[in-house]
């Protein structure tokens, strides 16, 4: 079974926050490529799951 998108958002969310918690390149105002790659998943994921909370009520 396919995870739902509120698993895959909070998925995101993990592994972006154990990254940054991590990576000793990153910073609030720049990342490392893997930090960059992370965040912007995290991002298209939340845009997605707060559009659909939206739409849906």
């Amino acid at each position: 079974m396919a995870d739902s998108l509120y698993d895959r958002y909070m998925a995101a969310d993990r592994a972006h926050r154990e990254h940054e918690g991590q990576c000793t390149s990153c910073s609030p105002e720049t990342g490392c490529e893997t930090g960059r790659r992370l965040y912007e998943s995290l991002a298209r994921l939340q845009d997605a799951y707060l559009n659909r909370l939206r739409n849906e009520g």
